[in-house]
């Protein structure tokens, strides 16, 4: 176990690193946040919301960013934000029922999905405007009430789910969804930590550290967005999920 001191500077880090990534890609920092808190010995309920209050951070200094480039879709953000915060208030509740052990082995399928989707985002990206119109179109806001769910429950934003939604079944272009899932996000995570808070699971403290780190992350993520071609990074980034969602996987059998 790390001391305090050395504790805080890993989660500056971590929060910087994840702000930066979850800015550029738009799937939020909880996916990299996460994995370090419950590394670090965090219960689920706990490291989920306090990794959410590093994400608000990141959301609303990524929200500033974009705001400033004009670039984010208010009326759709909005709208899919009145679906996805009860659902964020729902998962709140929800990871006070769940053990150390299955949430290993939920975040671990989670994440899986998050690495095999940061790893084909550009295919997405060149297959959406064929299909945008092959999914119905009210399948967005239930879809976006689970994202709700997800976000709080794993403390991650909800971004694997919205940003996809937005490209696939809406037609959003990548420079329009990552912004307005910013702002979808915002919502989302504001809610959830409301939720949390009333029930006491948030470390203060922890969740200062990452912020810290996330919020500058996020200024400098939709900053490098709008020049970088970030397909290795993309490929790292969802190796790098893929391999931390076998480690949990590992150690939930390994728990049985």
């Amino acid at each position: 176990m790390l001391d305090p001191i050395t504790t805080i500077v890993v989660l500056i880090a971590v929060g910087l690193g994840a702000g930066t990534l979850g800015s550029m890609i738009g799937v939020g920092g909880g996916i990299i946040m996460v994995p370090a808190l419950t590394f670090l010995g965090l219960p689920p309920a706990q490291a989920a919301s306090t990794s959410l209050i590093a994400v608000t951070s990141t959301s609303v200094s990524s929200t500033i960013e974009y705001s400033r480039q004009k670039r984010i879709d208010y009326r759709l953000g909005l709208t899919m934000s009145a679906f996805a915060v009860p659902g964020a208030v729902l998962g709140a509740i929800l990871s006070e029922s769940v053990s150390v052990e299955s949430f290993k082995l939920y975040f671990g399928i989670l994440l899986m999905f998050a690495g095999i989707y940061v790893l084909y985002k550009n295919s997405i990206l060149k297959d959406s405007a064929a299909k945008k119109r092959s999914m119905a179109y009210a399948a967005v806001f239930p879809a976006t009430f689970g994202a709700g769910i997800i976000a709080s429950l794993f403390g991650v934003g909800g971004g694997i789910i919205f940003v996809p939604l937005m490209l696939l079944v809406l037609g959003l272009t990548m420079p329009r969804a990552v912004p307005t899932s910013q702002l979808t996000l915002m919502t989302t995570s504001i809610a959830g930590i409301f939720a949390h808070g009333l029930l006491g699971h948030p470390d203060y403290l922890q969740a200062a550290a990452l912020s810290a780190g996330a919020f500058a992350g996020a200024q400098i993520g939709a900053r490098i967005s709008r020049t970088t071609k970030d397909v290795l990074l993309q490929r790292l980034l969802g190796l790098a999920l893929i391999a931390v969602a076998i480690e949990f996987v590992i150690d939930w059998f390994a728990s049985r």
